[in-house]
């Protein structure tokens, strides 16, 4: 951890820009005040990525976020008005060189930002939080190069579902998943009662049994294995198969 904010925090020291990548289902959560704290006089755009997974109707401009560009760097939407936007801010920027730094919580999608605007693949890209794990240096243009960096949770928050939601933390490392999601389920039981076909005046608690029905998550003696349930829940949410 500390070998990562030191990695980070040299990356925004040398960068001229600053991407911040969001989620845009969860634009607040995924905002990285620790980070966030340490650009000071640092140009931002802020990104919102995964906008794919949101209605249109749910787009909303954020206070603090001018800048800000909703993309989907999986369906690659967005790609042109990003780009634009960087140029701009650094015709700004009187330098013959300019590093933009890309940063956010782990599992964002930094390098499938980097990949999208690139055009092609030149960044690792994982769907494991946490994958990239030092800076990697992409031009851009003749004068503009992006780094990439690893995703930081600061040591001061405590895991809760709020990295759950915004998938900081992957669902096969997460302790106690069973409560974890019933938070989940208790905030957003509409949609995941829709994606899993269940009625939505059931509780939190009859919800996790019923998938764990649905999907045979049984241990040995028959009983149902609710943490295999709540994980299986957590898998269809960090990948955006729960909208």
């Amino acid at each position: 951890m500390l070998k990562f904010t030191k990695i980070v925090n040299s990356i925004i020291k040398r960068s001229d820009i600053i991407l911040e990548i969001l989620d845009a289902r969860f634009p607040e959560e995924s905002r990285n005040y620790f980070l966030e704290q340490k650009l000071k006089d640092k140009k931002i755009i802020y990104v919102l990525n995964k906008a794919d997974l949101i209605d249109k109707n749910h787009k909303k401009k954020l206070k603090g976020t001018n800048p800000s560009v909703y993309v989907s760097a999986k369906k690659r939407l967005g790609s042109r008005k990003l780009r634009d936007l960087i140029f701009i801010t650094a015709s700004k920027i009187n330098k013959p060189k300019i590093l933009v730094g890309v940063i956010g919580y782990p599992n964002t999608g930094k390098s499938s930002v980097i990949n999208m605007l690139k055009g092609k693949h030149v960044s690792l890209v994982s769907s494991v939080s946490g994958f990239t794990k030092g800076e990697q240096l992409i031009k851009l243009s003749s004068k503009i190069y992006l780094i990439d960096s690893p995703g930081i949770i600061p040591m001061k928050e405590k895991y809760s579902v709020k990295h759950l939601k915004i998938a900081s933390i992957d669902f096969s490392k997460i302790k106690d998943a069973e409560n974890y999601v019933l938070d989940l389920i208790d905030d957003n039981k509409q949609q995941i009662c829709s994606y899993y076909n269940l009625d939505l005046n059931l509780d939190s608690y009859d919800i996790l049994e019923k998938i764990a029905e649905k999907f045979k998550k049984l241990k040995k003696k028959g009983e149902l294995d609710l943490d295999a349930a709540a994980r299986q829940i957590i898998k269809d949410w960090q990948s955006g198969k729960i909208k």
